[in-house]
């Protein structure tokens, strides 16, 4: 198990980013806002690299997890690949520099457009889900004389130990083919002129820190891989996925270099390139999301901290009830209360963090959301009718907005109103 030194920490009592006071940035960019550090999203990726050196690897960050520019960016320039799942992902991995021979593309329902858009790029794998979406690449490629690259994700159906909503290859999950389909589909791509089956494809849950459920999945992975060699498919590549957790409690986690151990000697006799897909260990620790008390309101049996942040902006706490940590940006003495941190979004679920304790928190002091890097903004909303949050990113001593907040003008800026009411 690893702990790594975090990139916030209170200096003389204040919180900060690297360099930077956070109460600096929420007063100049205004609050909710996110916060991502530079120096941990490097971190964090040369991490990967350097726990899977001893072998031929791509990591491809998976791009769900975080998709502004910015980060996309700075991943491209230390040589990541990336993981999409939409015609939209790709645009943007594609945009930020990311080479189309460095990505991969998921996901269990793919338009025909996104299918052809891919292959138009000429991106590494397309990782198939089923046989019918196998067929459906096959003709889109034929049509468009354009030859396709596949994986066959395969669901190994392990149990892991996570939030339901986030498991993938369990038994019942959407994702993937169970083993036994999986090689007739290899044997299909085999008689499809228009595909190349060249890889084996597992994601098997995400927010994973028992390593024994890669191990397990891994050897079914490993076996298969045998039997459709043996069969006639070459294996160039086998996709391990993501889903790697990260520490929300602040207690230590496996990191890249355990599951490098965990993982590596089970490849013993493959001799192909393996591709890792990590997204939540790449930029989870290295985000805040900093809000503003509105109110405190006591009551019975629970004791409310009301802020400017709500689930649209972070949904994880009411989706899948993750607790993250929220700290005083000013830290001091005292004696601490229990609080539940809730938001102003008219929904009883709007609860940022349950149970916390902090200090006696005054209206317009900041507050912290801790370890909101992945799936923060990526999965934010306008509901209510809130406009979308500002984006920073801390370089040292350097900060950068790396996306505007929304203003109420862009609630309705894609509207047309009909002229029978205009």
């Amino acid at each position: 198990m690893s702990i790594v030194s975090t990139p916030f920490t209170y200096i003389e009592g204040e919180l900060f980013c690297e360099g930077v006071p956070l109460s600096r940035i929420a007063r100049e960019f205004g609050t909710p806002c996110y916060v991502y550090s530079y120096t941990r999203i490097v971190e964090n990726y040369r991490r990967f690299k350097g726990a899977f050196a001893a072998r031929p690897h791509l990591i491809a960050y998976a791009v769900k997890a975080n998709s502004n520019g910015t980060i996309l960016r700075i991943l491209a320039r230390e040589g990541s690949g990336a993981d999409v799942v939409s015609g939209g992902e790709l645009v943007r991995a594609r945009a930020a520099g990311i080479p189309p021979e460095k990505i991969v593309f998921a996901g269990v329902g793919k338009r025909s457009d996104e299918i052809e858009q891919a292959l138009r790029e000429g991106i590494l794998l397309l990782n198939v889900e089923s046989i019918a979406e196998m067929e459906t690449v096959g003709r889109i490629a034929s049509r468009a004389s354009l030859h396709a690259r596949i994986a066959i994700r395969v669901n190994p159906e392990v149990i892991i130990h996570t939030h339901p909503y986030i498991t993938t290859g369990s038994t019942g999950d959407k994702f993937g083919l169970p083993v036994s389909r999986a090689i007739d589909a290899y044997r299909r791509a085999r008689e499809n002129r228009s595909i190349e089956a060249v890889g084996v494809h597992m994601h098997i849950g995400s927010q994973i820190t028992d390593l024994s459920s890669y191990s397990k999945a891994l050897e079914i992975l490993h076996d298969l891989a045998r039997t459709i060699s043996d069969e006639g498919t070459t294996i160039s590549y086998l996709d391990l996925g993501g889903g790697l957790g990260i520490s929300y409690s602040g207690e230590p986690v496996p990191g890249p270099g355990e599951l490098s151990a965990a993982v590596l000697p089970l490849l013993e006799g493959f001799k192909g390139k393996i591709i890792l897909e990590p997204g939540r260990s790449i930029v989870g620790d290295a985000g805040v999301l900093l809000t503003t008390a509105l109110y405190s309101k006591p009551s019975s049996p629970r004791s409310f901290l009301i802020v400017d942040a709500g689930m649209n902006d972070f949904i994880r706490p009411a989706l899948y009830g993750a607790q993250h940590r929220v700290l005083p940006v000013i830290d001091r003495e005292g004696p601490e209360k229990i609080v539940d941190v809730v938001g102003p979004v008219c929904e009883s679920s709007d609860i940022l963090a349950h149970h916390c304790a902090l200090p006696k928190i005054e209206a317009g002091e900041f507050l912290a959301v801790r370890d909101v890097g992945a799936y923060g903004f990526s999965m934010s909303s306008r509901y209510n009718s809130r406009p979308r949050l500002a984006e920073v990113l801390v370089r040292g001593e350097d900060v950068f907005l790396i996306r505007e907040r929304e203003n109420l003008e862009d609630l309705t800026l894609r509207e047309r109103i009909p002229k029978f009411l205009s």
